[in-house]
């Protein structure tokens, strides 16, 4: 079965028919060829696949695209801007929170989606906020480093 949904992702309109049983990461990957967002688990579980939902940081594999229709989505291709890096993506690669890079996408989303809803986090509030993304490369203490990092370049910016 099709359906005909419309959504905004990264400030661009689209109307797109979606097979009923397609997830909105697919969409993102194949018809919108946003491959930013990554696939791990493809069950909820990693984040790789984390993007910004109507305000809030979203497991894109576990939502169909049906149950997107009129949402505001961000992912990380929106994050840069006239080609120049956001000051989440910024703080990450200043503070060597990338390794492999897979799950890099995932904890900018999350850490971008932190950062607008408490602009000075607190550790709970970092670890809370990163806990559904998992990495194999980082052992998180530079990831954490990033997001303090990235609180205070925000914070200097307004």
């Amino acid at each position: 079965m099709r359906k005909t949904i419309s959504l905004t992702v990264n400030r661009r309109e689209y109307e797109l028919e979606v097979n009923t049983s397609e997830t909105l990461l697919q969409v993102l990957r194949r018809r919108l060829n946003l491959t930013g967002t990554k696939l791990g688990c493809g069950e909820g579980e990693c984040g790789a696949c984390t993007i910004i939902m109507n305000g809030e940081a979203v497991d894109s594999c576990i939502i169909l695209a049906v149950e997107a229709d009129g949402a505001e989505i961000e992912t990380i291709e929106g994050q840069t801007v006239d080609e120049e890096l956001s000051p989440v993506q910024k703080a990450f690669v200043e503070s060597g929170a990338i390794q492999c890079g897979f799950c890099t996408p995932g904890m900018v989303m999350s850490t971008e989606a932190l950062l607008r809803r408490k602009p000075d986090p607190d550790e709970d509030d970092i670890e809370d906020a990163l806990a559904g993304n998992l990495c194999r490369c980082t052992g998180y203490y530079r990831v954490k480093d990033a997001v303090r990092a990235a609180a205070e370049m925000k914070r200097g910016e307004e």
